[in-house]
């Protein structure tokens, strides 16, 4: 479990980027930080992984202080991935990056070398390639199995689809879902309303330092308020159903306006249009009033 207990945190003693931040993650978990750019979201995951540490208020990774804990021993227990992995890479062949972070934690093994080829195997990778010559979704993907492969319980993501088409988005992010239905904590930073959508159990969302709002998926992505304090849209399909229900009475008290994903808006369509057949009102209006006054 992570808790926040009123952390705030400050660069080099200059204005504070977070103000009394408070909030836990239960094991398994997997929450989305969302918010614009200056709104506290990377400076929260430095300090999850210890990069940084609070000017005030404490930091616990599973009731242990992350003041009180080396960094090899957060490492064991949080892996990080950078949003740039140029950043994060740093070996000059595939197998040995997959093999860096089992080094620096002095864990180098038979299990670790059977779980590196687990994972050259798994993801097709060339054990020989240098890193830096593969593409931008390799190198995405490179910089992932080498956090995966070291099996921390909990990973936390910066931003893990930027610069990804959607194929390797979608491939990445299948990845991390699976890891969290085996157990693993996620957390991550994401602008992408959409891969929040799909994915995400809870948000976290934030605004000039500040939680404004912290829940489940669509009851935080569903808030007017929030959505306004925070400078968020909606992901596409959220946003629809919400214009739907605004603009038909009869869709507003219907399963077309709490449509969270595509399958469910059909879903929703089509029983509402079977449920108005042969009534003699407008299956889309079911009144005079609304699209078609």
């Amino acid at each position: 479990m992570i808790e926040f207990r009123d952390v705030s945190a400050s660069y080099d003693g200059e204005l504070a980027v977070l103000d009394r931040v408070s909030f836990t993650i239960p094991n398994g978990d997997f929450v989305a930080f969302v918010g614009t750019n200056g709104a506290g979201k990377s400076t929260t995951m430095r300090l999850i992984n210890g990069l940084l540490k609070p000017t005030a208020g404490d930091v616990l990774i599973d009731g242990v202080s992350t003041a009180n804990l080396r960094t090899s021993e957060l490492a064991a227990k949080v892996g990080f991935l950078f949003q740039n992995p140029d950043r994060q890479i740093c070996c000059n062949t595939v197998r040995e990056e997959l093999m860096f972070g089992f080094k620096a934690q002095g864990r180098e093994c038979a299990d670790a070398e059977g779980r590196v080829d687990a994972m050259i195997e798994r993801f097709g990778f060339d054990p020989d390639a240098e890193p830096f010559l593969l593409n931008r979704g390799t190198r995405q993907l490179l910089a992932l199995a080498s956090i995966i492969v070291l099996e921390t319980p909990v990973i936390v993501l910066d931003e893990p689809t930027t610069g990804l088409d959607f194929r390797e988005c979608s491939k990445v992010m299948e990845i991390i879902a699976g890891l969290n239905v085996r157990g693993t904590t996620v957390i991550m930073v994401c602008h992408d309303m959409e891969v929040t959508a799909d994915y995400a159990k809870r948000v976290i969302a934030m605004t000039e330092g500040h939680v404004v709002d912290d829940g489940p998926t669509f009851e935080v992505l569903r808030n007017p308020n929030t959505l306004q304090r925070a400078h968020l849209l909606p992901s596409q399909i959220v946003d629809i159903s919400m214009r739907l229900g605004d603009v038909a009475p009869a869709i507003a008290s219907s399963s077309i306006a709490r449509a969270n994903s595509l399958d469910q808006m059909s879903t929703a369509i089509y029983e509402f249009i079977s449920s108005h057949a042969g009534t003699g009102a407008s299956p889309a209006l079911g009144s005079d009033e609304g699209l078609g006054a």
